[in-house]
């Protein structure tokens, strides 16, 4: 049975332990705020600009550049993002599984992989499978545009190389503080719009031509996708952090109380049978 001194040596480092779980809620829901606003400013922009390639693409029939054009799909690229850290509940697990069943679903095919993420890095580097690039350390802080611009360009090159047939994107989607949604997006080939059965597209006059403008908007596009992308996942990983803390916060509380009801139970045994020894000896004598 443990002494008073070891219990309350324990309470002590669980009290300890609740104040930095609590600290760590904190700042993840303060960073939760920042991340959702720019998570929400970012949805529009690149909604809006897949609609409007889509659209371009379907109303025209150049399809020269190499982000249109469409191979039988032998080699495949997959772009995992995870995060940097743990502390998150199942976050990175989860998405780390959704990386596997990837791997699993796909054994007809070469794939390559783009480890965004610390987590996915670490797990799939001594795993089976051919790492074409690892990009760590990019939610530290404030997620930058310049970190999308350099993944994009990897998997660009890729594509246009034709090192690969079609590009998957896999991350964790933001969507309440209390769920996040694992999110598979078909990057590359690029996919033009459907016209509904019975619908005539008409083109229209483009003041310049328009594999100019797919020179110029599809990179671009290709790099905001993997920018909201970023931001989704780090809005998700603050909320399952906050949720984790606050978990961890409460379960602490629990214990302490726990402890401190079997330490004054042993402090009330400790001083009965003091008094039984005073009165056995008083009676003695």
């Amino acid at each position: 049975m443990p002494s008073i001194l070891d219990l309350r040596r324990r309470i002590r480092s669980v009290k300890n332990t609740q104040k930095i779980t609590r600290a760590m809620k904190m700042v993840a829901a303060a960073r939760l705020r920042r991340s959702q606003e720019r998570v929400l400013n970012a949805r529009p922009y690149a909604q809006e600009m897949r609609r409007f390639l889509a659209s371009l693409a379907a109303r025209t029939e150049d399809r020269s550049h190499p982000l249109l054009v469409q191979r039988p799909v032998r080699k495949s690229l997959l772009v995992l993002v995870t995060a940097d850290r743990g502390l998150a509940g199942a976050f990175n697990a989860n998405l780390i599984r959704a990386g596997q069943r990837y791997l699993a679903g796909h054994r007809d095919l070469e794939i390559q992989m783009l480890a965004v993420g610390r987590k996915a890095r670490d797990f799939f580097r001594k795993r089976p499978v051919k790492l074409a690039g690892e990009y760590v350390n990019l939610f530290q802080r404030r997620v930058e545009f310049s970190a999308a611009r350099e993944v994009a360009a990897r998997v660009i090159e890729l594509y246009a190389k034709q090192e690969v047939d079609a590009v998957d994107l896999v991350y964790s989607e933001f969507k309440s503080l209390l769920s996040a949604k694992l999110a598979e997006v078909r990057l590359l080939p690029f996919e033009p719009d459907k016209p509904a059965q019975g619908e005539t597209l008409v083109d229209y006059i483009y003041e310049q031509p328009p594999e100019e403008i797919f020179a110029h908007l599809l990179p671009r596009y290709i790099e905001s996708e993997i920018y909201r992308a970023l931001l989704e996942s780090q809005a998700a990983e603050y909320a399952a952090k906050m949720m984790a803390m606050d978990a961890a916060t409460n379960n602490a509380g629990e214990l302490i109380d726990s402890l401190t009801l079997h330490l004054n139970r042993v402090r009330q045994a400790a001083i009965t049978k003091e008094i039984i020894e005073i009165v056995s000896g008083a009676s003695a004598l």
